[in-house]
C-alpha cells in the first residue's frame, strides 16, 4: 500500500487544501493528514477544531485519515511507517522554502521522500492568511474554503474585526 502524510496548520483549511488531497489521493492508497498544533503561529482555531473542521470537510474522501500531532513531522511519519510527505507548491517563491524543508527532512530521516504538487489554477491564490483577512472584514470567502468552514470562521473572525 502506498501511503503518504500531508501536513499543515490548516488554520483554517481551504478549497486549495482539498484539492491537493485529492490530487495526493490519485496516487497514494491512503493519505494521512496530520494537523500541527503550531500555537507559536498565533492560530484563530484549536487543534482539536481544526481536525474536526477537516474531517467534515472531506468526509466525501475515501483511504483519508485526519490526525492532530506536535513534534517533528519525520517523527510523526517515521511512527507511522509512511514513506512520503506531500507538499503543496503554489507560487515558484514557495519552492525555496518547502525545498530547504525537504532536504531537511531527509536529513533527520534518510528513509522519507517528499511529492511536491501543484494544486488546480483555480487555488494557486487561496491561502489560509488571506481567507482569514478577508473573513474579519466580512468579504466574500464563498469558493475559498468549505462551507463548514466559512460559517465557523465568520462567526469566529467578524465579532474580532479591526476597526
Amino acid at each position: 500500500m502506498k501511503r503518504a502524510v500531508f501536513a499543515g496548520t490548516f488554520d483554517p483549511v481551504t478549497n486549495g487544501h482539498l484539492d491537493l488531497m485529492q490530487r495526493a489521493l490519485r496516487m497514494f492508497d491512503h493519505l494521512t493528514v496530520a494537523v500541527a498544533e503550531r500555537a507559536e503561529k498565533g492560530v484563530v482555531f484549536t487543534q482539536a477544531e481544526r481536525v474536526a473542521m477537516i474531517r467534515e470537510a472531506a468526509s466525501s474522501l475515501t483511504r483519508i485519515t485526519v490526525e492532530p500531532f506536535q513534534g517533528l513531522l519525520v517523527d510523526f511519519a517515521r511512527e507511522r511507517k509512511i514513506p512520503v510527505l506531500v507538499r503543496g507548491l503554489r507560487f515558484i517563491s514557495d519552492f525555496e522554502y518547502e525545498f530547504q524543508m525537504a532536504l531537511m527532512n531527509r536529513r533527520l530521516f534518510d528513509e522519507i521522500e517528499t511529492v511536491f504538487l501543484m494544486p488546480s489554477e483555480t487555488y494557486t491564490y487561496v491561502n489560509a492568511t488571506l481567507v482569514k483577512e478577508i473573513a474579519r472584514y466580512g468579504g466574500e470567502i464563498q469558493g475559498l474554503v468549505p462551507p463548514n468552514v466559512a460559517a465557523i470562521l465568520r462567526s469566529r473572525l467578524q465579532s474580532h474585526a479591526k476597526p
